[in-house]
């Protein structure tokens, strides 16, 4: 089956905390469904003191969220979308954008 997402694409988040923010997918997780987006579902996690640290830290990371909470967004209109998959002319299954108006490929 073919991913609706991919690494690098510009998602926007439909349902969450962080709803309505775009983002772009660093990673996806096809075993479970799920993709870290940079700057979205951000978590503190906490480091324990060592001996080159003894202080310990907090830091900020993006944790992954469920692909279903996120919507590619149609490079022509920059809103969220649907996908649909096309044949091309060479015979390679591609991504395309599934609003009325646009139709754009998400493929490059």
């Amino acid at each position: 089956m073919a991913a609706r997402i991919k690494k690098g694409d510009t998602v926007q988040v439909i349902s969450g905390k962080d709803k309505g923010k775009t983002g772009t997918v660093i990673k996806y997780i096809p075993e479970d469904d799920k993709v870290v987006v940079q700057g979205i579902n951000m978590v503190t996690k906490h480091q324990k003191p060592t001996q080159r640290n003894p202080e310990g830290s907090r830091f900020q990371k993006e944790a992954a969220l469920a692909a279903c909470k996120v919507m590619p967004v149609d490079p022509s209109t920059g809103k969220g979308t649907r996908v649909r998959f096309e044949t091309s002319a060479d015979g390679k299954k591609v991504r395309v954008a599934s609003t009325k108006k646009s139709g754009a490929k998400l493929d490059a």
